[in-house]
């Protein structure tokens, strides 16, 4: 006799629970013709990071893998309400046009993008003439200009900015009585731009850069047999000045930062884009369910969930809400919805987030991480708003010179 798989009861438990399910929803499981909706996924080709460490591994799929994982739940909850979500994934080569890979995608049909994409890009992006019935979501670039001079009626920001990521971190110092800071800023104009919402957070909270120094060392050889002697010798004589409470570094291209740890002259916290550092996710964050995510997401993947995957599983998800809330697959009515009084997203961060209707940024707590710790979550206690702690963090209403919404 041929023994029965153990199976087939569990699969047609399921398959009736689904029935169910989806009976009290009000739309029957077998409906015919499921209402899709089209997401894109856009990003450039570039080369991998190479991390500083070889504990870290290089990863060249960064921000996509977030979309699939937000696409398989999004049709987990979508086959109960007759829905399919399908992503339209998109890598741009280096000799073409973004806004060559905008059309393409609108002739797909895509009204609702996820751009994983650099700051001229994006606004590339956003000015193509097909886009501008489609609404874009930055899940990469946190230019502050972005949310201001440069805002887009057709752009949300689902990544935090800058500003909120110094004012997160500000906060917390500003919670410990650490007010004076040394600042060390690389060579880039991404650190540059970091330095500024480091000092735009110093004047709000009051603190004081007593002393700000440009690194000007190569970055390379540090793998040789007496690297570390020479980075040793260089950060101790680098950092010797004025006493300061916390050493702020700004070195968001990954070239020196990791090693001012444990090398500066005074013992003293390094804080910003390296030793506790102001994040979207992390690792370590295992809170208000975060630990389901990681694995479902390392199981997928094959690593850990990294801030450009969750910000993209938020964009992705974000859709997901509004279909599953509105039950439509309508772009324009999911756009609307998203940006309305009624959208909040649940996303493993203690409260729902909502758009912000001056300047499109998605408001959410900013995690305060150390390489195997988190070491608190910013708004802090004690800093009140009006309408939202949240805004709090980066530029509030009054701030904003977002005028093209």
């Amino acid at each position: 006799m041929r023994k029965r798989s153990g199976r087939a009861p569990v699969s047609q438990a399921a398959a009736l629970l689904s029935i169910a399910v989806a009976l009290l929803l009000g739309t029957p499981a077998w409906a015919a013709d499921p209402l899709v909706v089209r997401i894109g996924y856009l990003t450039r080709a570039e080369e991998p990071r190479i991390p500083q460490t070889f504990l870290e591994p290089v990863s060249e799929d960064e921000g996509v893998q977030g979309a699939r994982l937000a696409i398989a739940d999004n049709n987990t909850t979508g086959r109960f309400l007759n829905q399919r979500f399908d992503l339209v994934e998109v890598t741009v080569p280096e000799d073409r046009r973004v806004e060559d890979a905008v059309r393409d995608l609108a002739g797909q049909g895509v009204r609702l993008l996820v751009a994983d994409l650099k700051e001229d890009a994006l606004l590339a992006a956003a000015a193509a003439p097909e886009a501008a019935d489609m609404l874009i979501f930055n899940t990469r670039a946190p230019d502050d200009d972005l949310r201001n001079e440069r805002c887009r009626a057709n752009l949300l920001h689902v990544t935090p900015s800058r500003r909120m990521q110094a004012d997160a971190l500000a906060q917390y110092l500003a919670s410990r009585k650490w007010m004076n800071w040394l600042l060390v800023v690389g060579r880039t104009p991404q650190d540059a731009a970091y330095a500024d919402a480091i000092r735009a957070a110093a004047k709000r909270y009051r603190a004081k850069i007593v002393e700000e120094k440009r690194w000007t060392f190569e970055d390379a050889n540090r793998r040789v047999d007496t690297g570390h002697v020479t980075v040793q010798s260089e950060i101790l004589t680098f950092t010797q000045g004025t006493e300061h409470d916390v050493l702020v570094v700004a070195d968001e291209a990954d070239g020196f930062g990791e090693y001012l740890l444990y090398q500066t002259w005074l013992p003293r916290p390094v804080v910003g884009t390296h030793g506790l550092v102001p994040t979207a996710w992390s690792r370590v964050h295992e809170q208000w369910g975060a630990t389901q995510i990681h694995s479902r997401f390392e199981r997928q993947a094959g690593r850990w969930m990294r801030p450009r995957d969750y910000t993209a599983w938020m964009a992705v998800r974000a859709v997901g809400e509004a279909a599953t809330r509105t039950k439509s697959a309508d772009p324009a009515a999911l756009a609307a919805f998203v940006r309305g009084p009624d959208f909040t997203l649940p996303a493993f961060k203690g409260q729902g987030l909502t758009f912000r209707d001056w300047d499109g940024q998605l408001r959410q707590p900013v995690l305060l991480a150390g390489p195997r710790v988190l070491v608190s979550v910013s708004p802090q206690p004690g800093y009140l708003h009006q309408f939202s702690e949240l805004d709090t963090l980066g530029d509030d209403r009054p701030e904003s010179r977002c005028r093209n919404r």
